[in-house]
């Protein structure tokens, strides 16, 4: 008599099961854009690493990569699924460095700041300075990231970053899922070269980066100030153009820190725009023991009230 066949019961697998070495490996593939410098970074095989991938695969239900000659390209879910995995990859560092805390009561471990650029220069620097001396086992990088697009706040949201210091509201909202504080306002004033007799009547130098939507729309309103006709890479070399007389700029306060003599600066009146500087971080990165002392020490040297914080979730 034949007995019915039965299929071997085989466990189903899911995003849960999902190990931190498959994450290393996503996150690997999507930084290098391939298989085989993916694999030359984990100290892997490429094979090994495109098996993985699959199995990978298989568990989210998903396509992640687009494979070519090109190499292996992010689907949009890859890229989502590459943040998310360095994400959670940083909460598993952050959950050893904070389990080691408590019981020694030293605050440890990496701690990666994107900032743009006059915030690298002014504003982060006597914060990171406090922090050193509080905890000196917190080892800080620190990254330029132009304030165009994604910005500062879209390192963080990738998670390239743990903390952003970012242009907040107006034309800059935050990506969905980050939460941030306001620390300044940084108003805009006028700069030009010292002593000139009549600085509004010199072109303009700009750069990209300089101001959001809100901003421009109060440029649109002075018709004193002409359309851009030198444009530089940033901030610093808009100063030096200035400084050189090659023309005016209006430029926020951080920019203008530590201006040279050939600069003045005027006040553009009660009317005058601002933007809001702040930092960014995830939900759960608010909780790491290092993200909160780095937002404690901005905060002491920025402190401002419960109504002008801004939170986004």
């Amino acid at each position: 008599m034949n007995r019915p066949h039965r299929r071997r019961w085989e466990p189903r697998v899911t995003a849960a099961d999902l190990t931190p070495q498959e994450l290393r490996t996503l996150v690997a593939v999507a930084d290098e854009g391939g298989f085989s410098a993916a694999a030359a970074r984990l100290g892997a095989t490429q094979s090994a690493v495109s098996h993985a991938v699959r199995g990978i695969e298989r568990k989210l239900g998903v396509v992640l990569f687009e494979r070519g000659r090109f190499g292996a390209r992010p689907t949009p879910g890859g890229e989502r699924a590459a943040a998310h995995a360095r994400r959670v990859l940083r909460m598993l560092r952050a959950l050893a460095a904070d389990a080691r805390g408590a019981g020694t009561g030293e605050t440890t471990g990496a701690l990666r700041v994107a900032a743009f650029r006059s915030a690298a220069l002014h504003l982060l620097p006597p914060a990171l300075e406090r922090l050193a001396e509080r905890h000196p086992g917190i080892e800080v990088t620190v990254t330029v990231v132009r304030e165009l697009g994604p910005g500062t706040a879209g390192e963080v949201a990738e998670g390239r970053a743990d903390l952003g210091i970012a242009t907040l509201g107006g034309g800059s909202p935050l990506p969905a899922g980050l939460v941030g504080d306001v620390l300044l306002e940084e108003p805009y004033s006028l700069v030009h070269p010292a002593g000139h007799p009549a600085p509004r009547t010199l072109p303009l130098v700009d750069w990209m980066e300089n101001c959001g939507s809100y901003t421009r729309d109060w440029w649109a309103a002075q018709d004193w100030i002409p359309a851009a006709t030198v444009r530089a890479e940033d901030d610093g070399a808009v100063l030096s153009m200035v400084g050189s007389g090659l023309g005016m700029a209006i430029m926020p306060a951080l920019s203008l820190t530590g201006a040279p003599p050939s600069v003045a600066v005027t006040d553009l009146g009660p009317e005058r725009p601002s933007r809001s500087v702040g930092y960014v971080t995830t939900p759960e990165l608010a909780t790491a023991s290092a993200v909160r002392a780095l937002v404690r020490e901005l905060r002491s040297l920025h402190p401002r009230t419960a109504k002008e914080q801004v939170t986004t979730v």
